[in-house]
């Protein structure tokens, strides 16, 4: 397993569906606003992906509702990197923590690393690895 990163967040307004909770689109949202908030912190935030013509990149998804999340709630997400399943492949968990501790939403997601110029998977950069590991 590798590093656990933080990023906190109030829910808002915008975010919320017409029954008052958390939109399905909104968690996806803030989950990876978590991970550019650690992507920038470790140096990779978009200025680097546009100057170096390289992104990491959602390959797959998979995300559980466990609790229900209301208007100017107070989450933590956690995001720890669960190791690589190959060369060009990775992989994440994301939780969603309610003040009161209870996991609202998990998000599973396979990575890769785009060359942005070829369009094509590479392999990951080593202080990506780093950073993560």
């Amino acid at each position: 397993m590798g590093k656990v990163f933080e990023y906190s967040v109030i829910v808002r307004e915008h975010n919320l569906d017409t029954l008052g909770h958390l939109n399905n689109a909104s968690y996806l949202q803030l989950f990876e606003e978590a991970r550019w908030d650690f992507s920038n912190k470790g140096g990779f935030g978009l200025d680097w992906v546009l100057s170096n013509k390289q992104s990491p990149i959602v390959l797959k998804a998979e995300m559980s509702f466990r609790k229900e999340v209301l208007n100017r709630e107070a989450l933590l997400i956690k995001s720890e990197f669960e190791g690589f399943k190959n060369s060009l492949i990775g992989s994440f968990k994301q939780k969603m923590i309610k003040s009161n501790k209870k996991v609202a939403s998990i998000l599973s997601i396979d990575v890769g690393f785009m060359d942005l110029k070829e369009r094509k998977l590479m392999n990951f950069p080593k202080n990506w690895v780093y950073m993560v590991e």
